[in-house]
């Protein structure tokens, strides 16, 4: 669904391409489109934000709870895309420059893929509005010093972004530091760590080479950098860095949980959350040799069993869990650490 036509063709004749694809209908507008997914029962649709007679964030909000079909936003950067996201689109990509030839190729690339993750992917309709700021204003708070030296450390792909919405939204603040990799494009990444400095309780930031890591602070990796932990007398901080991808990602989960393994040993907590592939699994096994606890979201809860499930098999994970028992599961093992 698109009001573009040239985005339309652009999108139907890039993945329709793939032979494991079927492009069955297009819409230039929602109602258009409610009409085409009752005819032709799609798997997977892509759509606008920007749309005539209804937004697209307004239509997801909508459509889900009648049909649940995997949505993933085709849209320029913005924090409509979070709004979207938070509604029940499973995921998102950039629109590219018409006038670059690599962008559409690495498009059609990166969109085909992501259609194929989302045909089974579970949906999670999210209703009512996009929630507001609950944090305008963050008081100080005395955290126990013991939690300096501890780390919480997270990775996730599709359907990330509305898991750690919600274990940010259920977890208490006084907790340690917490380090997260998500799949992420560039950009985007400052806009979903601005949104939830907004509606947790967290101080939430896009991190920045030399961020302290402190209890009730949470630091996200740049979209395209890798995030790396590094020790600093007593401190610890990170490290943002250009380099190749891991596992076809960067930034990468492994990147980020063999570093915590190597800078926190035992003192650490890693949680693998929903998403296709395999990143993480091992970097989550190699802290889990060095004494760390790990989480794992459950099949069940995950949008895409897929980096927990390999994670699992491979013996990484100690704990497989819902995703709502996350918070309270991870407030247990703080207790158990020394």
């Amino acid at each position: 669904m698109d009001d573009s036509l040239v985005f339309r063709e652009l999108i139907s004749r890039g993945i329709s391409s793939d032979p494991s694809i079927e492009v069955v209908a297009k819409a230039v507008d929602p109602y258009d489109a409610r009409d085409k997914i009752i005819e032709f029962e799609p798997d997977v649709m892509t759509c606008d934000i920007q749309m005539p007679k209804m937004n697209g964030i307004d239509f997801v909000r909508q459509l889900l709870p009648q049909y649940p079909l995997p949505v993933i936003v085709v849209s320029t950067v913005s924090e409509a895309v979070i709004d979207a996201m938070n509604v029940g689109a499973v995921d998102f990509v950039q629109k590219p420059d018409t006038n670059s030839k690599d962008a559409i190729t690495s498009f059609i690339e990166n969109l085909t893929s992501k259609v194929k993750i989302a045909a089974n992917a579970k949906i999670n309709p999210m209703t009512g509005k996009p929630v507001q700021g609950i944090a305008a204003v963050k008081k100080e708070k005395t955290y126990d010093s013991k939690l300096l030296n501890k780390v919480i450390a997270i990775g996730s792909s599709t359907g990330g972004t509305q898991a750690i919405t919600q274990i940010l939204k259920d977890t208490p603040v006084d907790i340690p530091g917490i380090v997260i990799v998500q799949h992420i494009p560039p950009g985007f990444s400052k806009m979903f760590a601005d949104r939830l400095n907004q509606i947790t309780n967290f101080t939430v930031k896009e991190a920045e080479p030399g961020d302290i890591i402190e209890p009730g602070k949470v630091l996200i990796a740049p979209g395209d950098k890798h995030m790396r932990i590094k020790k600093l007398g007593s401190r610890y901080s990170v490290v943002c860095f250009s380099a190749d991808k891991v596992n076809g990602h960067r930034p990468s989960v492994d990147v980020l949980f063999e570093s915590v393994a190597e800078a926190y040993k035992g003192n650490a907590i890693g949680v693998i959350l929903t998403g296709m592939g395999n990143d993480g699994a091992r970097g989550l096994l190699t802290m889990k040799k060095y004494g760390a606890k790990t989480v794992g979201q459950d099949k069940e809860s995950s949008i895409v069993y897929g980096m927990p499930r390999v994670a699992y098999n491979l013996g990484a994970v100690e704990k497989q869990v819902p995703l709502d028992k996350i918070p309270n599961t991870l407030v247990n093992l703080i207790k158990s650490m020394k």
